[in-house]
């Protein structure tokens, strides 16, 4: 139990400093803990702006030996105040343990993202706590939101 709340309080800072983040060329990183999992998420762009395909690159290893997740399934979804929602399942990478998924955020404002996973069909599916991201407003047609 104790636990669970120094990683949920760890994760709301790690979010929270995220959030705040702006385009730097270098691409923050959310990092989540399951039962078996350590999880790396970064995301392109950053911040996410709504109306716009959010690239998520997502780095899985096995908890205890650190070593790589090959052929695990999972997803990764949010949800917003006003309760919209999207989801997107993983593809993945040429790299070992790396897998990529895509969202689109349909309006600004903060979102809660979880995400989901599992090292093959005949595992349960392992949830990490969720964390709050900030979305900006979509670009004005022609522009880019984070230039």
């Amino acid at each position: 139990m104790i636990r669970r709340l120094r990683l949920a309080l760890a994760a709301g800072i790690i979010a929270m400093g995220v959030a705040a983040c702006g385009p730097t060329g270098e691409r923050p990183q959310v990092r989540l803990y399951t039962e078996d999992y350590s999880v790396a998420i970064s995301f392109d762009p950053t911040p996410p702006c709504a109306l716009e395909q959010v690239q998520f690159t997502i780095v899985v290893r096995d908890a205890k030996t650190g070593e790589p997740i090959e052929g695990g399934e999972g997803r990764i979804f949010a949800t917003n105040e006003d309760r919209k929602s999207t989801d997107n399942g993983l593809t993945p990478g040429k790299e070992l343990g790396t897998y990529y998924s895509s969202l689109m955020f349909v309006n600004a404002g903060t979102w809660a993202i979880g995400f989901q996973f599992r090292r093959d069909s005949t595992q349960r599916l392992q949830r990490a706590n969720d964390w709050m991201q900030q979305v900006l407003a979509e670009a004005p047609p022609g522009q880019e939101c984070n230039k």
